[in-house]
């Protein structure tokens, strides 16, 4: 039963074109971790991410900022790699949710004026693999295999 389960979630129809949502929204949500968590890209680390939180109401803020920045780094290297690609790109969709819900919203969808657009196009990516799976380049692929 629990093979069956496992491979049910490691498992993929899907071809190589998962590729393209997978390796672009991998790389754009390390980046963001890595904003969060390492300072990296111009970003304000831990610390100064975590203050921020705390100041639009995310307590407590250094630990926000670790989960935040932890999902985006480490889930976009599971996007990358396809390695249980189902829970990592659902954790992503959760936390793109809550950053357009707390964050942009309010302003509108624009980019221009800090609105929620790149957020919900990183949301429809990140559920449309949910759905799809990692697909054919992966490592889910791979386990998968011989889980069955």
């Amino acid at each position: 039963m629990t093979k069956t389960w496992i491979h049910r979630a490691l498992a993929s129809s899907a071809g190589w074109q998962t590729l393209a949502l997978r390796l672009p929204l991998g790389v754009i949500f390390i980046a963001h971790g890595g904003q969060k968590l390492f300072g990296w890209f111009g970003g304000y680390g831990l610390e100064g991410t975590g203050q921020w939180m705390a100041s639009i109401g995310l307590t407590p803020g250094v630990l926000m900022a670790l989960l935040a920045g932890s999902a985006e780094f480490f889930g976009g290297l599971a996007l990358i790699l396809g390695v249980v690609l189902r829970p990592a790109a659902a954790v992503l969709a959760v936390t793109m949710l809550v950053a357009i819900i707390t964050v942009h919203l309010e302003n509108g969808l624009f980019m221009a004026n800090n609105g929620y657009e790149f957020g919900l196009a990183l949301l429809a990516g990140t559920v449309a693999l949910v759905i799809s799976g990692a697909g054919r380049a992966s490592v889910d692929r791979w386990l998968a295999s011989r889980v069955a």
